[in-house]
């Protein structure tokens, strides 16, 4: 479309003047465009005024209430492209998504206790019918899927509930009770799903708890499933998870966890607004819940492949860790020929790498251990998940199985032939394309990974983030080279009016490098920033991965309003936080020493946990915290004597100054004013860093 540029629906009604005016030119607006494209440029001539005032959005009638930009014609067009490449005659997805359908709780609202939404159903009421220009049709498929709510009636004896959270919460009839797997990600939605439960299948207690894995949304809700005193109530109640599974569980946040939740922000669209040019879902379920968060230690540890009676019901364990969880096991019921595929398996292409930030997982060793399920689980009549809906029939489970397997293997190996061949991340990523056999199979398509971004993710397992070439080795940071990439292409007004004909070429991967650069050398240009958003708006638009929609459009949001005030509230941390190994905190520590500002420092100093009756010894020497885990050291400059807890709820920010000053649960001993200058030289991240901007 090169004669883009007359075409250009802009209302006759705006008042467009100075440089704008003379950069678009005298365009008289044609109907026909005006309908295809209702106002593409709506925040590209918002950037573009030359006193950098925004046009107010009562005039731009395309521009919704949050700022978002309408679908243009080569966003439209793309997603048009999607339906015509796709089987979307293929509803058996939909069959199995409400097969044993039993009741539902279409207005679930469901709030904390400070009156803060934790979930909220109605909230995607808007997700019927055909795509919007502003969604990828194949991800409104899987939204419209994951928008099938209730509980449900797997098989004899099996149950899950779907829709209350980001997985599934399974529920087994045993011998005395309820077998609850994966009992969601918050207290107040598994609260909820099992009054739920009780409800519609008559009340029982419950007999045991399996814990799939070691991601939160998987076992975060434990403590919610229990309406008196916890641990009476758990008293001869079995725990049941993989090896490993309580290290994984409560390290994986401690130390990185503040760059995690941030950017976990962007990938699941936390502050977008839940409509069809916001978040619409997150490819695994609608979104993880944020609430109050617990653990329970297991009782029984699974740590091969074996068979265990759980109230009365055989379980034959697949452990599969190192897969999609570092701890992780799938099982088996033979009595119900039904298997639990956990996470290894999921309606979705699953993550190599997730955009939140991660150890990258290992592509090759997912797929040999679908393999083995696919191998050990030929008489299975039913398959379930922890994420997504069921399927029915031997020879369906295998060709699922299959696919999956192949999936992760293909990814692995063309990215590694093509490394060896000298490719670098982003060549693979541009040049990898699946066989169609999985292309065009819904559950292999990229929902939730990519095959962009786990090719990218192969190539770091095996070579790393340098790609050989030496002018990566010692590259200037983003915004010093921003400052002269906008210098030597003739300053900011160049590298606008070639952003601006990108974006009406629709080139928008292009104009967005073009005004990355721009917006890092100058944050305070908000016609780079306007543009900037727009241009995130259509690659979020047209994006199939959920968590690759959500990370544009939060983009383009923060480019609008700013970063957020206020990190995540670690109080709902604090059950997993006490369940953490202390040496996780020391080491935590150690990593928010401010590295110049302990030069020539030296502190020697004793923690001691007094209901614990441990003691830690920490040395600052050389700008680096060492500790150990010993008795006092009598030479310490000071000792700290401190309860377990209160120690977690000053890290998690709960315990107030008086709290701290008068405890009982505080003592000092030594200097108090080296302890305060030593607690000065620490690091104190509030988790709203910005990102889209420097």
């Amino acid at each position: 479309m090169s004669n883009l540029p007359p075409c250009i629906a802009i209302d006759p009604s705006l008042n467009i003047k100075g440089s704008t005016q003379k950069r678009i030119g005298t365009i008289r607006a044609n109907p026909l465009c005006r309908l295809l494209l209702p106002c593409s440029v709506g925040l590209f001539l918002v950037g573009c005024q030359p006193d950098n005032t925004p046009i107010s959005g009562s005039e731009l009638t395309s521009i919704d209430a949050n700022g978002f930009s309408a679908a243009s014609i080569y966003t439209i067009d793309a997603n048009r492209q999607v339906l015509d490449q796709l089987p979307f005659e293929d509803t058996q997805d939909f069959t199995d998504a409400k097969r044993g359908f039993i009741a539902s709780l279409p207005d679930l609202n469901v709030s904390g206790s400070q009156g803060e939404t934790i979930w909220n159903t109605p909230e995607y009421d808007f997700i019927e019918g055909e795509a919007p220009t502003s969604v990828n049709p194949s991800l409104w498929r899987q939204a419209s899927l994951n928008n099938i709510q209730g509980l449900f009636e797997v098989t004899k004896g099996v149950y899950q509930i779907r829709g209350f959270d980001l997985a599934n919460m399974t529920i087994i009839e045993g011998k005395t009770g309820w077998i609850i797997v994966d009992p969601l990600t918050t207290a107040e939605t598994a609260r909820v799903a099992i009054e739920f439960v009780n409800q519609e299948l008559g009340e029982k207690p419950i007999s045991a708890i399996v814990f799939t894995h070691s991601h939160m949304d998987h076992f975060g809700g434990a403590l919610g499933l229990f309406k008196g005193d916890i641990q009476t109530e758990l008293a001869g109640i079995d725990i049941v998870a993989p090896a490993g599974f309580m290290h994984e569980a409560t390290s994986e946040n401690v130390m990185a966890g503040t760059a995690m939740v941030r950017r976990a922000m962007f990938m699941y669209g936390k502050r977008l607004p839940r409509n069809e040019r916001g978040h619409i879902d997150s490819g695994l379920g609608k979104e993880p819940a944020f609430g109050t968060f617990g653990i329970l230690a297991p009782t029984i540890s699974v740590e091969i492949d074996e068979s265990h009676q759980i109230d009365g019901v055989q379980f034959d364990f697949q452990i599969v860790s190192g897969s999609e969880a570092p701890a992780e096991f799938t099982f088996y019921l033979p009595e119900q020929e039904a298997y639990c595929g956990a996470e290894l398996v999921s309606k979705t292409m699953h993550n190599l790498y997730t955009l939140r930030g991660a150890k990258v997982r290992d592509a090759l060793q997912w797929s040999r251990s679908i393999d083995e399920a696919l191998m050990s689980q030929r008489e299975a009549k039913v398959y379930f998940g922890s994420h997504h809906w069921p399927i029915w029939g031997g020879e369906a489970i295998d060709d699922f199985l299959e696919k999956q397997r192949d999936t992760y293997k293909y990814i692995h190996d063309q990215s590694v032939r093509m490394l060896n061949a000298g490719l670098t991340p982003s060549e693979i990523a541009e040049a990898i394309q699946m066989p169609p056999s999985l292309s065009n199979t819904f559950s292999s398509r990229g929902y939730y990974g990519t095959t962009k971004h786990n090719a990218k993710a192969v190539y770091q397992a095996y070579l790393g983030w340098y790609d050989a070439n030496p002018v990566n080795l010692d590259p200037l940071p983003e915004e010093s080279a921003a400052i002269k990439y906008v210098a030597v292409m003739g300053g900011a007004d160049a590298v606008l009016k070639h952003a601006e004909a990108a974006y009406l070429e629709g080139s928008y991967r292009w104009a967005a490098e073009l005004l990355n650069h721009l917006v890092f050398a100058d944050s305070d240009n908000s016609a780079a920033k306007a543009l900037l958003a727009n241009t995130y708006d259509q690659l979020g638009y047209q994006a199939e991965s959920a968590p690759w929609r959500d990370v544009y459009l939060s983009a383009a949001y923060e480019l609008r309003n700013g970063s957020p005030e206020k990190g995540i509230d670690l109080v709902s941390m604090k059950q997993i936080l006490l369940r953490s190994p202390v040496e996780n905190f020391m080491q935590s520590m150690a990593s928010r020493v401010i590295g110049p500002e302990a030069f020539g420092e030296e502190f020697l100093l004793n923690i001691h946990f007094t209901d614990l009756n441990e003691n830690y010894v920490l040395e600052l020497k050389n700008a680096v915290l060492n500790h150990r885990k010993a008795p006092k050291n009598p030479q310490a400059n000071a000792t700290l004597n401190i309860s377990h807890e209160l120690f977690v709820d000053i890290i998690i920010g709960s315990a107030s100054a008086s709290d701290i000053l008068f405890s009982d649960e505080l003592n000092i001993e030594g200097s108090k004013l080296d302890l305060v200058s030593f607690f000065g030289l620490l690091d104190k991240p509030k988790g709203v860093f910005n990102i889209v901007t420097p």
